[in-house]
């Protein structure tokens, strides 16, 4: 496990988003063209990261409380899956399935998106606004470990500020987790 405690510098705050179109775990593909959320959150995770396992709850009680506010979220795990069978697009489903993700959890199979959007780790949120400009990139939070020891929600505080028409304070706190898994 690498550790990665930085952000991105691929895309910089007020960038446009990079377009995809990815396969989903409920079958469906996901072509970010069609997302018409006034905020949209997307988080780079995967199955087997720590850190992405830690954050797994908290990302779908997170979507369930903002989710009427006019926001949605996507998963992209563009981990190597030959490297790491519990990446796999099969595993990805019955993850998906066991914890009743309430968002789509797409597979990055090319690892061109997570290149695109200038992915580090797992997990690393980008949040972009109604027009599709970057305004915050970084982590969840400040406690990934103990859901009760947070004391900063910044990807929540991100969410809020642009769910009320405001940018968020800080719009780049560095990302925490394992490192992307990159195809040799």
């Amino acid at each position: 496990m690498v550790l990665i405690n930085d952000n991105s510098t691929t895309l910089s705050i007020g960038d446009a988003m990079p377009h995809f179109s990815l396969p989903a775990t409920d079958g469906t593909t996901v072509d970010s063209k069609g997302l018409l959320s006034d905020v949209l959150v997307i988080v780079f995770t995967c199955n087997h990261c720590p850190y992405a396992q830690a954050y797994e709850d908290r990302l779908i009680d997170l979507n369930n409380d903002v989710e009427d506010d006019g926001v949605q979220f996507v998963l992209i795990n563009s981990n190597d899956a030959v490297a790491y069978p519990d990446d796999s697009f099969e595993e990805m489903k019955k993850l998906s399935e066991r914890k009743e993700f309430p968002f789509p959890y797409c597979f990055d199979e090319t690892q061109e998106v997570a290149k695109a959007y200038g992915a580090l780790c797992t997990p690393h949120c980008f949040v972009f606004d109604r027009d599709r400009k970057l305004q915050y990139k970084g982590r969840i939070d400040d406690s990934w470990k103990d859901p009760s020891a947070v004391k900063e929600r910044n990807l929540l505080d991100a969410i809020e500020a642009l769910t009320h028409g405001k940018l968020p304070i800080r719009n780049e706190v560095n990302a925490i987790g394992c490192s992307i898994k990159w195809r040799r």
